[in-house]
Protein backbone atom coordinates (compact mmCIF):
# COMPACT_ATOMS: atom_id res chain seq x y z
CA UNK A 1 0.00 0.00 0.00
CA UNK A 2 2.99 2.53 0.50
CA UNK A 3 4.58 1.99 -2.51
CA UNK A 4 1.28 2.65 -4.39
CA UNK A 5 1.02 5.67 -2.19
CA UNK A 6 4.80 6.55 -3.41
CA UNK A 7 3.61 6.10 -7.29
CA UNK A 8 0.70 7.95 -7.38
CA UNK A 9 2.29 11.13 -5.63
CA UNK A 10 4.73 10.43 -8.23
CA UNK A 11 3.02 10.38 -11.29
CA UNK A 12 1.15 13.76 -11.43
CA UNK A 13 4.94 15.17 -10.67
CA UNK A 14 6.29 13.30 -13.94
CA UNK A 15 3.17 14.31 -16.13
CA UNK A 16 4.26 17.69 -14.82
CA UNK A 17 7.52 17.53 -15.89
CA UNK A 18 6.81 15.94 -19.37
CA UNK A 19 4.60 18.91 -19.83
CA UNK A 20 6.91 21.58 -19.64
CA UNK A 21 9.77 20.18 -21.33
CA UNK A 22 7.12 20.01 -24.19
CA UNK A 23 7.18 23.63 -23.89
CA UNK A 24 10.79 24.13 -24.89
CA UNK A 25 11.12 23.73 -28.53
CA UNK A 26 14.35 21.14 -29.81
CA UNK A 27 16.02 23.77 -31.71
CA UNK A 28 17.33 25.01 -28.70
CA UNK A 29 19.51 21.84 -27.39
CA UNK A 30 21.05 22.68 -31.06
CA UNK A 31 21.99 26.25 -29.72
CA UNK A 32 23.30 25.27 -26.63
CA UNK A 33 25.71 22.52 -28.12
CA UNK A 34 26.88 25.58 -30.84
CA UNK A 35 27.92 27.58 -27.87
CA UNK A 36 29.22 24.78 -26.23
CA UNK A 37 31.19 24.14 -29.03
CA UNK A 38 32.53 27.79 -29.87
CA UNK A 39 33.36 28.11 -26.41
CA UNK A 40 35.94 25.35 -26.72
CA UNK A 41 36.87 25.88 -29.91
CA UNK A 42 37.86 29.44 -28.96
CA UNK A 43 39.90 27.80 -26.14
CA UNK A 44 41.83 26.00 -28.56
CA UNK A 45 42.40 28.62 -30.72
CA UNK A 46 44.11 30.92 -28.09
CA UNK A 47 46.25 27.80 -26.60
CA UNK A 48 47.60 27.13 -29.98
CA UNK A 49 47.93 31.09 -31.44
CA UNK A 50 49.89 31.65 -27.92
CA UNK A 51 51.98 28.76 -28.63
CA UNK A 52 53.08 29.81 -32.37
CA UNK A 53 53.97 33.15 -30.86
CA UNK A 54 55.94 31.96 -28.30
CA UNK A 55 57.77 29.52 -30.50
CA UNK A 56 58.45 32.19 -33.17
CA UNK A 57 59.60 34.91 -30.65
CA UNK A 58 62.12 32.23 -29.05
CA UNK A 59 63.16 31.11 -33.04
CA UNK A 60 62.06 28.18 -32.86
CA UNK A 61 60.17 25.35 -35.19
CA UNK A 62 56.85 24.26 -34.72
CA UNK A 63 56.71 20.85 -34.16
CA UNK A 64 53.36 18.32 -34.69
CA UNK A 65 53.19 15.42 -32.57
CA UNK A 66 52.85 12.70 -35.62
CA UNK A 67 56.59 11.79 -36.65
CA UNK A 68 56.61 10.64 -41.03
CA UNK A 69 57.94 7.31 -41.27
CA UNK A 70 61.21 8.52 -43.69
CA UNK A 71 61.71 11.99 -42.14
CA UNK A 72 62.37 13.92 -39.43
CA UNK A 73 62.62 17.28 -40.37
CA UNK A 74 60.13 19.70 -38.51
CA UNK A 75 56.84 21.24 -40.43
CA UNK A 76 57.80 24.69 -42.10
CA UNK A 77 56.81 28.06 -41.07
CA UNK A 78 54.79 29.92 -44.17
CA UNK A 79 57.53 32.48 -43.07
CA UNK A 80 60.45 30.36 -42.76
CA UNK A 81 62.06 28.82 -46.00
CA UNK A 82 61.10 25.92 -47.54
CA UNK A 83 65.08 24.84 -46.85
CA UNK A 84 64.73 22.48 -43.72
CA UNK A 85 68.72 22.07 -43.49
CA UNK A 86 71.64 24.54 -42.94
CA UNK A 87 75.29 23.90 -43.37
CA UNK A 88 76.33 25.78 -40.51
CA UNK A 89 73.83 24.29 -37.85
CA UNK A 90 75.68 23.17 -34.94
CA UNK A 91 73.88 22.08 -31.67
CA UNK A 92 73.05 24.16 -28.59
CA UNK A 93 74.94 22.59 -26.35
CA UNK A 94 77.94 22.70 -28.66
CA UNK A 95 77.61 26.85 -29.57
CA UNK A 96 79.77 28.62 -27.61
CA UNK A 97 82.98 26.03 -28.14
CA UNK A 98 82.02 26.63 -31.91
CA UNK A 99 82.17 30.41 -31.83
CA UNK A 100 85.85 30.04 -29.87
CA UNK A 101 86.80 27.83 -32.76
CA UNK A 102 85.74 29.55 -35.22
CA UNK A 103 87.33 33.02 -33.89
CA UNK A 104 90.41 30.92 -33.29
CA UNK A 105 91.28 30.00 -36.96
CA UNK A 106 89.91 33.69 -37.48
CA UNK A 107 91.92 34.82 -40.78
CA UNK A 108 93.06 38.04 -41.04
CA UNK A 109 90.89 40.22 -43.78
CA UNK A 110 91.91 41.47 -47.45
CA UNK A 111 89.46 43.41 -49.06
CA UNK A 112 89.36 42.11 -53.07
CA UNK A 113 87.57 44.74 -55.34
CA UNK A 114 85.43 43.24 -58.23
CA UNK A 115 87.90 44.14 -60.61
CA UNK A 116 91.36 43.55 -58.81
CA UNK A 117 94.19 43.35 -60.78
CA UNK A 118 96.62 40.42 -60.54
CA UNK A 119 99.69 43.22 -60.06
CA UNK A 120 98.08 44.09 -56.50
CA UNK A 121 98.74 40.48 -54.86
CA UNK A 122 101.36 39.72 -53.05
CA UNK A 123 104.29 38.26 -55.46
CA UNK A 124 106.57 35.61 -54.03
CA UNK A 125 109.39 36.46 -56.68
CA UNK A 126 109.79 40.04 -55.07
CA UNK A 127 109.14 38.98 -51.68
CA UNK A 128 112.41 38.52 -49.38
CA UNK A 129 113.90 36.88 -46.47
CA UNK A 130 116.66 37.97 -44.24
CA UNK A 131 118.53 35.82 -41.46
CA UNK A 132 118.54 37.74 -38.58
CA UNK A 133 121.70 37.99 -36.33
CA UNK A 134 122.00 35.69 -33.37
CA UNK A 135 120.89 36.74 -30.58
CA UNK A 136 124.14 38.34 -28.33
CA UNK A 137 126.21 37.97 -31.60
CA UNK A 138 128.58 34.93 -32.66
CA UNK A 139 127.91 32.07 -33.83
CA UNK A 140 124.77 30.04 -33.83
CA UNK A 141 124.96 26.31 -31.19
CA UNK A 142 122.57 23.74 -31.26
CA UNK A 143 119.38 25.02 -28.87
CA UNK A 144 119.70 28.42 -29.97
CA UNK A 145 116.72 29.89 -32.12
CA UNK A 146 117.16 31.13 -35.22
CA UNK A 147 114.86 34.19 -36.50
CA UNK A 148 113.95 35.09 -40.38
CA UNK A 149 112.53 38.28 -41.14
CA UNK A 150 109.93 37.74 -44.79
CA UNK A 151 108.62 40.54 -46.38
CA UNK A 152 106.27 40.59 -48.98
CA UNK A 153 105.80 42.72 -52.26
CA UNK A 154 103.35 43.01 -54.76
CA UNK A 155 103.96 42.17 -58.79
CA UNK A 156 104.88 46.00 -59.33
CA UNK A 157 107.71 45.40 -56.41
CA UNK A 158 105.58 47.32 -53.91
CA UNK A 159 105.42 46.54 -49.95
CA UNK A 160 102.65 44.82 -49.19
CA UNK A 161 101.04 46.74 -46.15
CA UNK A 162 98.77 44.12 -44.66
CA UNK A 163 99.42 40.12 -43.49
CA UNK A 164 97.20 37.32 -44.63
CA UNK A 165 99.39 35.56 -46.60
CA UNK A 166 100.13 31.66 -46.06
CA UNK A 167 103.55 30.91 -45.73
CA UNK A 168 105.46 27.50 -45.27
CA UNK A 169 108.84 27.82 -43.42
CA UNK A 170 111.65 24.73 -43.50
CA UNK A 171 115.35 24.36 -42.09
CA UNK A 172 116.89 21.91 -44.01
CA UNK A 173 120.08 19.78 -44.46
CA UNK A 174 119.27 17.08 -47.46
CA UNK A 175 123.02 15.75 -46.52
CA UNK A 176 122.17 14.78 -43.28
CA UNK A 177 117.70 13.85 -44.36
CA UNK A 178 117.28 16.72 -41.74
CA UNK A 179 114.71 19.47 -41.66
CA UNK A 180 112.63 20.71 -39.39
CA UNK A 181 109.09 22.97 -39.56
CA UNK A 182 109.34 26.89 -38.98
CA UNK A 183 106.45 29.10 -36.99
CA UNK A 184 105.53 31.80 -39.06
CA UNK A 185 104.02 35.11 -36.96
CA UNK A 186 101.82 37.28 -39.02
CA UNK A 187 102.94 40.77 -38.05
CA UNK A 188 99.72 42.32 -39.97
CA UNK A 189 101.84 44.90 -42.38
CA UNK A 190 103.05 42.87 -44.67
CA UNK A 191 105.89 40.98 -42.82
CA UNK A 192 106.67 37.93 -41.08
CA UNK A 193 109.31 36.30 -38.95
CA UNK A 194 109.91 32.54 -39.02
CA UNK A 195 111.29 31.06 -36.09
CA UNK A 196 113.63 27.98 -35.77
CA UNK A 197 114.56 25.31 -33.03
CA UNK A 198 118.27 24.96 -33.98
CA UNK A 199 118.35 20.91 -33.73
CA UNK A 200 121.63 19.40 -35.10
CA UNK A 201 125.28 20.37 -36.05
CA UNK A 202 126.20 21.21 -39.17
CA UNK A 203 125.07 22.99 -42.62
CA UNK A 204 121.00 24.35 -42.38
CA UNK A 205 119.45 26.08 -45.10
CA UNK A 206 116.65 28.32 -44.91
CA UNK A 207 113.74 27.93 -46.98
CA UNK A 208 110.18 30.06 -47.18
CA UNK A 209 107.38 29.32 -49.84
CA UNK A 210 104.56 31.15 -50.64
CA UNK A 211 101.49 28.76 -50.69
CA UNK A 212 98.81 31.83 -51.50
CA UNK A 213 98.48 35.57 -50.90
CA UNK A 214 96.05 36.79 -49.12
CA UNK A 215 93.66 37.93 -51.93
CA UNK A 216 93.52 34.39 -52.63
CA UNK A 217 92.13 33.36 -49.44
CA UNK A 218 89.58 36.04 -49.87
CA UNK A 219 88.49 34.24 -52.51
CA UNK A 220 88.84 30.61 -50.59
CA UNK A 221 86.76 31.80 -48.09
CA UNK A 222 84.20 33.50 -50.27
CA UNK A 223 83.32 29.61 -52.53
CA UNK A 224 83.14 28.14 -48.99
CA UNK A 225 80.54 30.73 -48.30
CA UNK A 226 78.70 31.23 -51.55
CA UNK A 227 78.86 27.52 -52.43
CA UNK A 228 79.09 25.26 -49.74
CA UNK A 229 77.81 22.50 -51.96
CA UNK A 230 79.99 22.30 -54.55
CA UNK A 231 80.62 18.75 -53.61
CA UNK A 232 78.06 16.53 -54.56
CA UNK A 233 77.66 12.86 -54.03
CA UNK A 234 75.17 10.24 -55.14
CA UNK A 235 72.97 7.23 -54.13
CA UNK A 236 70.98 4.86 -55.79
CA UNK A 237 67.81 3.47 -54.71
CA UNK A 238 66.43 0.63 -56.56
CA UNK A 239 63.68 -1.88 -55.83
CA UNK A 240 62.61 -4.89 -58.17
CA UNK A 241 63.84 -3.31 -61.67
CA UNK A 242 63.23 0.04 -60.68
CA UNK A 243 66.42 1.96 -60.43
CA UNK A 244 66.98 5.48 -59.46
CA UNK A 245 69.74 7.84 -58.70
CA UNK A 246 69.62 10.62 -56.66
CA UNK A 247 71.97 13.42 -55.32
CA UNK A 248 72.41 13.65 -51.65
CA UNK A 249 74.41 16.17 -49.14
CA UNK A 250 75.00 17.63 -46.07
CA UNK A 251 71.79 19.87 -46.96
CA UNK A 252 70.06 20.24 -50.04
CA UNK A 253 68.13 23.11 -51.21
CA UNK A 254 64.81 21.80 -51.22
CA UNK A 255 60.72 21.34 -49.03
CA UNK A 256 60.84 18.68 -46.67
CA UNK A 257 58.51 16.64 -48.96
CA UNK A 258 60.86 16.08 -51.52
CA UNK A 259 63.69 14.67 -49.57
CA UNK A 260 64.79 11.63 -47.38
CA UNK A 261 66.15 12.37 -44.24
CA UNK A 262 69.50 10.30 -43.04
CA UNK A 263 70.27 12.32 -40.51
CA UNK A 264 71.96 10.31 -37.93
CA UNK A 265 69.98 9.44 -34.74
CA UNK A 266 72.68 9.39 -32.09
CA UNK A 267 74.98 12.35 -33.42
CA UNK A 268 72.11 14.33 -35.22
CA UNK A 269 74.73 14.71 -38.22
CA UNK A 270 72.43 15.63 -41.07
CA UNK A 271 72.41 13.97 -44.23
CA UNK A 272 70.04 13.94 -47.28
CA UNK A 273 69.02 12.62 -50.49
CA UNK A 274 66.59 13.72 -52.99
CA UNK A 275 63.55 11.90 -53.07
CA UNK A 276 63.27 9.38 -55.36
CA UNK A 277 60.72 9.80 -58.17
CA UNK A 278 58.95 6.58 -58.10
CA UNK A 279 61.24 4.53 -54.93
CA UNK A 280 60.41 5.32 -51.30
CA UNK A 281 63.05 6.39 -49.07
CA UNK A 282 63.90 3.06 -47.66
CA UNK A 283 65.08 1.47 -50.75
CA UNK A 284 68.66 3.83 -50.87
CA UNK A 285 71.51 1.07 -51.47
CA UNK A 286 74.85 2.61 -52.44
CA UNK A 287 76.64 5.59 -51.72
CA UNK A 288 79.41 6.74 -53.88
CA UNK A 289 81.03 10.73 -55.33
CA UNK A 290 79.31 12.67 -57.32
CA UNK A 291 81.83 15.25 -58.10
CA UNK A 292 82.75 18.81 -57.83
CA UNK A 293 80.67 22.23 -59.56
CA UNK A 294 82.82 25.28 -58.55
CA UNK A 295 81.82 28.58 -60.46
CA UNK A 296 84.38 30.80 -60.64
CA UNK A 297 85.74 33.52 -63.05
CA UNK A 298 88.79 33.42 -65.14
CA UNK A 299 90.64 36.14 -63.14
CA UNK A 300 89.76 34.58 -60.02
CA UNK A 301 92.17 31.72 -61.27
CA UNK A 302 94.92 33.43 -61.89
CA UNK A 303 95.27 33.88 -58.14
CA UNK A 304 96.36 30.22 -58.14
CA UNK A 305 99.00 29.59 -60.70
CA UNK A 306 101.88 26.86 -60.13
CA UNK A 307 104.88 28.77 -60.73
CA UNK A 308 103.54 32.40 -59.98
CA UNK A 309 101.71 32.41 -56.83
CA UNK A 310 100.83 29.17 -55.10
CA UNK A 311 103.64 26.99 -53.08
CA UNK A 312 106.24 28.95 -55.04
CA UNK A 313 109.99 29.60 -52.93
CA UNK A 314 110.89 33.37 -51.43
CA UNK A 315 114.14 34.10 -52.62
CA UNK A 316 116.60 35.18 -49.44
CA UNK A 317 118.10 38.69 -49.36
CA UNK A 318 121.43 37.47 -48.58
CA UNK A 319 122.82 34.33 -47.23
CA UNK A 320 120.24 31.60 -46.90
CA UNK A 321 122.17 28.93 -44.99
CA UNK A 322 123.97 29.01 -41.75
CA UNK A 323 126.22 26.79 -39.69
CA UNK A 324 125.56 25.19 -36.31
CA UNK A 325 128.23 24.04 -33.78
CA UNK A 326 127.43 21.99 -30.36
CA UNK A 327 125.41 22.57 -27.69
CA UNK A 328 127.31 25.26 -25.14
CA UNK A 329 128.46 23.22 -22.50
CA UNK A 330 127.35 25.98 -20.01
CA UNK A 331 123.92 26.28 -21.22
CA UNK A 332 124.09 29.68 -21.78
CA UNK A 333 121.84 29.50 -25.09
CA UNK A 334 118.90 28.51 -22.62
CA UNK A 335 116.36 26.46 -24.12
CA UNK A 336 114.07 26.05 -27.11
CA UNK A 337 110.80 28.88 -27.06
CA UNK A 338 109.52 27.41 -30.19
CA UNK A 339 106.97 24.61 -30.05
CA UNK A 340 107.40 21.80 -32.40
CA UNK A 341 106.56 17.98 -32.74
CA UNK A 342 110.11 16.99 -33.68
CA UNK A 343 112.24 17.15 -36.80
CA UNK A 344 113.77 14.76 -38.99
CA UNK A 345 117.93 13.39 -38.84
CA UNK A 346 119.38 10.84 -40.91
CA UNK A 347 115.83 10.50 -42.48
CA UNK A 348 114.57 9.73 -39.14
CA UNK A 349 111.68 11.24 -37.56
CA UNK A 350 112.96 12.51 -33.56
CA UNK A 351 109.80 13.17 -31.24
CA UNK A 352 110.86 16.47 -28.72
CA UNK A 353 108.19 15.08 -26.55
CA UNK A 354 110.39 13.08 -24.70
CA UNK A 355 109.56 10.18 -25.82
CA UNK A 356 111.84 8.08 -27.90
CA UNK A 357 110.84 6.64 -31.15
CA UNK A 358 111.59 2.98 -32.20
CA UNK A 359 112.55 1.90 -35.52
CA UNK A 360 110.41 -1.13 -36.78
CA UNK A 361 112.79 -2.17 -39.70
CA UNK A 362 111.26 -5.97 -40.12
CA UNK A 363 108.11 -8.22 -39.76
CA UNK A 364 109.43 -9.90 -36.57
CA UNK A 365 109.60 -6.18 -34.70
CA UNK A 366 106.59 -5.09 -36.08
CA UNK A 367 104.80 -9.06 -35.09
CA UNK A 368 106.26 -8.61 -31.93
CA UNK A 369 105.29 -5.24 -30.98
CA UNK A 370 101.58 -5.90 -32.07
CA UNK A 371 101.20 -9.26 -30.29
CA UNK A 372 98.03 -9.71 -28.57
CA UNK A 373 96.71 -6.20 -30.25
CA UNK A 374 93.96 -5.26 -31.58
CA UNK A 375 94.12 -2.70 -33.94
CA UNK A 376 90.73 -0.24 -35.00
CA UNK A 377 92.07 1.96 -37.70
CA UNK A 378 89.23 4.66 -38.73
CA UNK A 379 88.90 7.42 -40.75
CA UNK A 380 89.66 8.15 -44.37
CA UNK A 381 92.36 7.00 -47.12
CA UNK A 382 95.45 8.32 -45.16
CA UNK A 383 94.64 6.03 -42.29
CA UNK A 384 93.97 2.88 -44.91
CA UNK A 385 97.71 3.77 -45.82
CA UNK A 386 98.57 2.32 -42.31
CA UNK A 387 96.72 -0.58 -42.84
CA UNK A 388 97.84 -1.19 -46.59
CA UNK A 389 101.47 -0.73 -44.90
CA UNK A 390 101.25 -3.42 -42.28
CA UNK A 391 99.92 -5.75 -44.68
CA UNK A 392 102.79 -5.08 -46.92
CA UNK A 393 105.30 -5.76 -43.99
CA UNK A 394 103.74 -8.78 -41.78
CA UNK A 395 103.38 -11.51 -44.14
CA UNK A 396 102.05 -14.02 -41.44
CA UNK A 397 98.69 -10.99 -41.30
CA UNK A 398 96.59 -12.09 -43.72
CA UNK A 399 93.68 -10.47 -45.35
CA UNK A 400 90.17 -11.96 -44.58
CA UNK A 401 88.03 -11.14 -47.68
CA UNK A 402 84.89 -9.20 -46.03
CA UNK A 403 83.56 -8.71 -50.15
CA UNK A 404 84.26 -4.85 -49.25
CA UNK A 405 84.38 -2.33 -52.30
CA UNK A 406 88.18 -1.80 -52.89
CA UNK A 407 88.63 1.40 -51.22
CA UNK A 408 86.00 1.89 -49.24
CA UNK A 409 86.02 -1.35 -47.29
CA UNK A 410 85.76 -2.45 -44.64
CA UNK A 411 89.29 -4.01 -44.34
CA UNK A 412 89.90 -6.98 -41.36
CA UNK A 413 93.09 -8.68 -41.14
CA UNK A 414 94.23 -11.56 -38.54
CA UNK A 415 97.25 -13.05 -37.52
CA UNK A 416 96.08 -16.21 -35.61
CA UNK A 417 99.46 -17.31 -34.52
CA UNK A 418 100.00 -14.22 -32.63
CA UNK A 419 96.27 -13.02 -31.97
CA UNK A 420 96.61 -9.86 -33.65
CA UNK A 421 93.52 -8.29 -35.46
CA UNK A 422 93.39 -5.60 -37.52
CA UNK A 423 90.34 -3.25 -38.81
CA UNK A 424 89.70 -0.89 -40.94
CA UNK A 425 86.39 1.04 -41.47
CA UNK A 426 85.87 4.26 -43.61
CA UNK A 427 83.45 7.31 -41.93
CA UNK A 428 80.68 8.30 -42.53
CA UNK A 429 79.11 10.53 -45.28
CA UNK A 430 80.44 13.16 -46.53
CA UNK A 431 83.01 10.63 -48.20
CA UNK A 432 83.84 10.91 -52.05
CA UNK A 433 84.91 7.17 -52.28
CA UNK A 434 83.83 4.80 -54.78
CA UNK A 435 80.70 2.90 -54.58
CA UNK A 436 79.71 1.50 -51.16
CA UNK A 437 76.70 0.09 -49.35
CA UNK A 438 74.69 2.86 -48.19
CA UNK A 439 74.85 0.07 -44.87
CA UNK A 440 78.27 0.49 -44.45
CA UNK A 441 78.43 4.75 -44.52
CA UNK A 442 78.36 4.44 -40.42
CA UNK A 443 79.77 7.08 -38.35
CA UNK A 444 83.11 6.57 -36.33
CA UNK A 445 80.98 7.44 -33.08
CA UNK A 446 78.38 4.23 -34.03
CA UNK A 447 81.69 2.63 -33.95
CA UNK A 448 83.19 3.04 -30.85
CA UNK A 449 79.81 2.67 -29.10
CA UNK A 450 81.14 -1.02 -29.58
CA UNK A 451 84.24 -1.38 -28.82
CA UNK A 452 84.67 -2.98 -25.35
CA UNK A 453 88.47 -1.13 -25.04
CA UNK A 454 91.21 -2.15 -22.62
CA UNK A 455 95.17 -2.46 -22.83
CA UNK A 456 94.99 -4.26 -25.82
CA UNK A 457 92.97 -2.57 -27.56
CA UNK A 458 94.73 0.60 -30.28
CA UNK A 459 92.37 3.13 -31.86
CA UNK A 460 93.15 5.49 -34.51
CA UNK A 461 91.09 8.01 -35.92
CA UNK A 462 92.17 10.13 -38.83
CA UNK A 463 89.43 12.54 -40.31
CA UNK A 464 89.94 15.15 -42.45
CA UNK A 465 90.67 14.90 -46.65
CA UNK A 466 86.90 14.78 -47.13
CA UNK A 467 85.54 17.98 -45.60
CA UNK A 468 87.72 20.90 -47.02
CA UNK A 469 85.29 21.67 -49.43
CA UNK A 470 82.47 21.74 -46.27
CA UNK A 471 82.15 25.12 -44.12
CA UNK A 472 84.41 24.67 -41.24
CA UNK A 473 81.14 23.77 -38.90
CA UNK A 474 80.62 20.59 -40.43
CA UNK A 475 83.81 19.43 -39.59
CA UNK A 476 83.74 20.88 -36.06
CA UNK A 477 80.44 19.28 -35.52
CA UNK A 478 81.54 15.35 -36.53
CA UNK A 479 85.64 16.10 -34.46
CA UNK A 480 82.88 17.09 -31.40
CA UNK A 481 80.63 14.21 -31.68
CA UNK A 482 83.60 11.71 -31.83
CA UNK A 483 85.53 13.73 -29.20
CA UNK A 484 82.56 13.07 -26.88
CA UNK A 485 82.51 9.18 -28.15
CA UNK A 486 86.13 8.73 -26.84
CA UNK A 487 85.95 10.48 -23.72
CA UNK A 488 83.06 7.32 -23.02
CA UNK A 489 85.72 4.74 -24.40
CA UNK A 490 88.46 5.86 -22.14
CA UNK A 491 85.87 6.45 -19.02
CA UNK A 492 85.13 2.68 -19.36
CA UNK A 493 88.08 1.49 -20.25
CA UNK A 494 90.98 3.27 -19.37
CA UNK A 495 94.00 1.79 -20.46
CA UNK A 496 92.81 2.07 -24.22
CA UNK A 497 95.09 3.82 -26.78
CA UNK A 498 93.79 6.12 -28.78
CA UNK A 499 95.57 7.91 -31.25
CA UNK A 500 94.75 10.87 -33.57
CA UNK A 501 96.14 11.66 -37.13
CA UNK A 502 96.22 15.13 -37.93
CA UNK A 503 95.49 16.70 -41.60
CA UNK A 504 99.10 16.82 -43.88
CA UNK A 505 99.90 19.69 -46.40
CA UNK A 506 99.00 18.49 -50.50
CA UNK A 507 100.04 19.04 -54.02
CA UNK A 508 98.55 22.13 -55.15
CA UNK A 509 96.92 21.19 -58.35
CA UNK A 510 94.48 24.07 -59.86
CA UNK A 511 91.64 21.59 -60.78
CA UNK A 512 91.39 20.54 -57.10
CA UNK A 513 92.34 23.82 -55.15
CA UNK A 514 89.08 25.24 -54.43
CA UNK A 515 88.10 21.80 -52.63
CA UNK A 516 91.23 20.89 -50.97
CA UNK A 517 93.73 23.99 -50.67
CA UNK A 518 96.28 23.09 -48.02
CA UNK A 519 94.66 26.82 -46.45
CA UNK A 520 90.90 24.82 -45.91
CA UNK A 521 93.76 22.00 -44.51
CA UNK A 522 95.36 24.10 -42.49
CA UNK A 523 92.03 25.49 -40.63
CA UNK A 524 90.77 22.13 -40.07
CA UNK A 525 94.25 21.18 -38.12
CA UNK A 526 94.41 24.31 -36.02
CA UNK A 527 90.47 22.91 -34.79
CA UNK A 528 91.65 19.43 -34.63
CA UNK A 529 94.59 20.76 -32.12
CA UNK A 530 92.10 22.83 -30.19
CA UNK A 531 88.95 19.94 -29.61
CA UNK A 532 91.49 17.23 -28.48
CA UNK A 533 93.90 19.52 -26.52
CA UNK A 534 93.87 17.98 -22.94
CA UNK A 535 92.22 14.81 -23.75
CA UNK A 536 94.03 11.44 -22.64
CA UNK A 537 95.29 10.84 -26.75
CA UNK A 538 98.23 10.61 -28.56
CA UNK A 539 98.39 12.95 -31.33
CA UNK A 540 100.31 12.04 -34.49
CA UNK A 541 101.26 15.17 -36.51
CA UNK A 542 101.01 14.28 -39.64
CA UNK A 543 101.46 17.97 -40.65
CA UNK A 544 104.92 18.66 -39.25
CA UNK A 545 106.25 15.27 -40.10
CA UNK A 546 105.39 16.07 -44.04
CA UNK A 547 106.09 19.57 -44.12
CA UNK A 548 109.60 19.26 -42.66
CA UNK A 549 110.36 16.24 -44.98
CA UNK A 550 112.19 16.84 -48.10
CA UNK A 551 109.67 14.60 -50.16
CA UNK A 552 106.69 16.26 -52.38
CA UNK A 553 103.52 17.36 -50.54
CA UNK A 554 100.80 14.62 -51.39
CA UNK A 555 97.62 13.59 -49.99
CA UNK A 556 98.80 10.08 -49.53
CA UNK A 557 101.97 10.72 -48.07
CA UNK A 558 105.43 9.21 -49.66
CA UNK A 559 106.20 5.24 -48.39
CA UNK A 560 109.37 7.27 -46.38
CA UNK A 561 107.18 9.29 -44.25
CA UNK A 562 104.48 6.59 -43.87
CA UNK A 563 107.39 4.21 -42.59
CA UNK A 564 108.12 7.33 -39.95
CA UNK A 565 104.52 7.68 -38.92
CA UNK A 566 104.19 4.07 -38.49
CA UNK A 567 107.37 4.03 -36.48
CA UNK A 568 105.61 6.12 -33.77
CA UNK A 569 102.59 4.69 -33.77
CA UNK A 570 104.35 1.33 -32.77
CA UNK A 571 106.67 3.22 -30.23
CA UNK A 572 103.31 4.73 -28.81
CA UNK A 573 102.08 0.38 -28.66
CA UNK A 574 104.79 -0.87 -27.45
CA UNK A 575 106.81 1.56 -25.81
CA UNK A 576 104.39 3.83 -23.70
CA UNK A 577 107.46 4.78 -21.76
CA UNK A 578 104.80 6.36 -18.77
CA UNK A 579 101.80 6.65 -17.89
CA UNK A 580 98.77 7.79 -20.23
CA UNK A 581 98.72 11.45 -18.95
CA UNK A 582 102.57 11.78 -19.86
CA UNK A 583 100.85 11.73 -23.33
CA UNK A 584 98.02 13.86 -23.66
CA UNK A 585 97.73 16.29 -25.99
CA UNK A 586 98.78 19.51 -25.60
Amino acid sequence: METNAETEIQSPLLHKDQASRNRYPVKYGFIFLFLALSVLFFMLYNIDVRNWKSSILAGKKLTTTLTPMTTMIPPIQPTESTDVCSFHSVPCEDTLETNFLKELIAWPETPLPLNFSLTDTSDPAHSTFTILPRNGGGIWHVGDQLEVLIKTYDFNGRPKKSGGDVLYARLHNRALSAGVVGKVLDHRNGSYTAVFSLLWEGGAQVEVTLVHPSEAITLLEKVTKEQPDRAHFLSEFRSGSITETVTCNVCLKAPREKLCNYTDLHTGEPWFCYRPKKLNCDTRISHFRGGFTTKTEPMEDKLFQRGVNMKVSIPPLGLASINIFSKLKDGTNGSLKTSVAGYYYKGVWQALDGRTVHQFNNATAVTQCLKGKVLHLFGDSTVRQWFEYLMSKTPNLKMFDLKSPKKAGPYMALDYKNNILVTYRCHGTPILFTPMPASQTRHITSELRSVVGGTNTVIVIAVWAHFTSFPIEVYIRRLLNIRREVVRLLTRAPGTLVIIRTPNPKASILSEIWNSSDWYALQQDKVLRAIFKGLNVRLLDAWEMCLAHHLPHSLHPQPPIIKNMMDVVLSHICHPSGNFKDATVQ
